[in-house]
């Protein structure tokens, strides 16, 4: 029997893999495609996303194959870089297309120790007191401690869980493909910044590169890209809703629409990719069914404006990863597997609204035209512009951590948000200290102790410029449980217990 069993090699389920591994859980991945997916869906990583692939040593694998864009996080269509002051190293948007991002997550998930099984679809969940029985559509039934369904917006194991999956329905749609074109270079880029001076869902522009440093001619395979003509990623609003969004859109589908908003259809031919997404926005009921978990998309669906989604979804990971360990090890308190959906359905509910506010900023018509002319004079406040910088990008999150004895929270203004990466007096940073998903106390006063904690919390006591209370308690996903002083000891052996059980003996 394995510990977990995640539904979904995304790169939710991927990110959720690694966490677990990382406290030595046993895991399996199901995914049902035989193989991973070529369409980019996704093209960047927010600053908040960044932090987190520093803290867990990624990022260097990430920046050989993707590229830093300054004050690339848009609302709207909005510039909204995130400006000095905003606490956090990355004001930028990290480029990299879906697929690489995948696959890296993926690589790092097995050199963990993950176990991947693909082409295998969910057809069943039956739960008993201990454990979850899962029938594969091959025949064959895994068992495991705990379930997560990391299976995207059509999620299988929301629907076999019936978990209402309440919002708004679809009202646009948008074709989205990468196909090769024969116009030229300078005359498509003419076209495509004509057009969006007024229909911002129009869009066509070189394709991402979707191979690693070292792969084969055929590791991420195109059968055109021998051609004499570029490949373009295109996006262009469809003709109406389709009643069957699981069924691509057709070459001459495309090109059709094409003409329709480009007046041409850029000699467009062969191809990579052709698919369909809606502006449908919706939110699970819950997010746990006993011992069955959701994250990712499986959760929360939304138009893809702000490029939220992946990020999103990401965060729901590192958030669930060590208290699901936690619970499987034994150590977790009461109530802290709980505390995912109560800390990240909000957030997830809170991006539902901003993306909602975009779509509706994104429309033609005067009435839309005319707010997003006074918000772009409105970003010209520096408040202003940090306020929808860290609301795109994540680094804003602050979590709601109050316990029933206000003491134990110390510093309202601090708990609950993340902690961005400091220098640490040995010249070390904090991000490096979180390599391994423990927490750390970070006691700037060397009087504080967490030593009966030692198994599950590193302390490092020394004076740390730029911290934001004399001690601080950080998470294992980075946000701050704690925050106070040397007097506080009582409050802060109330928040270790809290957040990492019962002391040692």
């Amino acid at each position: 029997m394995h510990d977990v069993i995640i539904v979904g090699a995304g790169p939710t389920g991927m990110m959720l893999a690694s966490e677990l591994r990382l406290h030595g859980i046993e895991v399996l991945v199901v995914e049902r495609q035989a193989e991973p997916s070529l369409l980019v869906r996704s093209l960047g990583l927010h600053a908040r996303s960044i932090e987190i692939l520093d803290q867990r040593g990624l990022l260097g694998r990430f920046l050989k194959v993707g590229r830093l864009y300054p004050g690339a996080a848009r609302f709207a269509g909005l510039s909204a870089p995130v400006r000095e002051g905003a606490a956090s190293p990355y004001g930028d948007v990290l480029g990299i297309p879906q697929p690489l991002t995948d696959r890296l997550l993926t690589a790092r998930a097995l050199e963990l120790g993950a176990i991947v099984r693909r082409g295998v679809a969910v057809t069943g969940l039956e739960q008993g007191t201990d454990e979850v029985a899962v029938t594969l559509d091959d025949g064959t039934v895994e068992r495991a401690r705990w379930v997560v369904g990391c299976d995207g917006g059509r999620s299988t194991v929301r629907r076999i869980l019936d978990i209402a999956f309440p919002g708004e329905p679809a009202a646009t749609e948008w074709l989205l493909a990468e196909l090769h074109v024969t116009s030229a270079a300078d005359e498509v880029a003419r076209v495509s910044e004509e057009v969006r001076r007024t229909h911002r869902g129009f869009g066509i522009g070189p394709a991402p590169e979707v191979r690693l440093p070292g792969d084969g001619d055929h590791s991420a395979r195109d059968d055109h890209a021998g051609e004499a003509s570029p490949l373009y990623r295109a996006v262009v609003p469809a003709a109406s809703v389709s009643e069957d969004r699981t069924t691509p859109p057709t070459l001459d589908e495309f090109r059709a629409q094409l003409i329709a908003y480009a007046g041409t259809d850029f000699g467009a031919h062969s191809p990579r990719s052709l698919t369909r997404f809606t502006d449908a926005t919706r939110l699970a009921e819950r997010y746990r069914v006993g011992r069955i978990l959701l994250a990712g998309d499986a959760c929360h669906v939304h138009p893809p404006l702000g490029g939220q989604g992946l990020n999103l979804g990401l965060h729901d990971a590192v958030n669930l990863g060590w208290k699901l360990a936690a619970a499987i090890a034994g150590w977790a308190p009461e109530g802290l597997v709980d505390t995912y959906e109560a800390e990240r359905r909000p957030v997830a509910d809170e991006v539902l609204s901003l993306t909602r506010a975009q779509s509706v900023l994104m429309l033609p018509e005067p009435g839309p035209r005319a707010v997003q002319r006074l918000l772009r004079r409105l970003v010209e406040f520096a408040d202003v512009d940090r306020f929808l910088a860290e609301s795109v990008s994540g680094i804003g999150v602050r979590y709601d951590l109050e316990g029933p004895d206000s003491a134990e929270v110390g510093r309202p203004d601090v708990v609950g948000r993340r902690l961005g990466d400091l220098v640490l007096a040995d010249g070390s940073r904090l991000f490096e200290r979180q390599r391994a998903a423990r927490g750390v106390l970070v006691d700037s006063t060397g009087a504080l102790d967490a030593s009966r904690w030692a198994d599950r919390v590193d302390v490092v006591a020394a004076p740390v410029a730029e911290l934001p209370a004399p001690a601080v308690l950080v998470r294992p996903d980075g946000h701050v449980a704690w925050a106070g002083d040397a007097d506080a000891r009582p409050a802060l052996d109330a928040a270790l217990a809290r957040w990492f059980g019962a002391r040692l003996p």
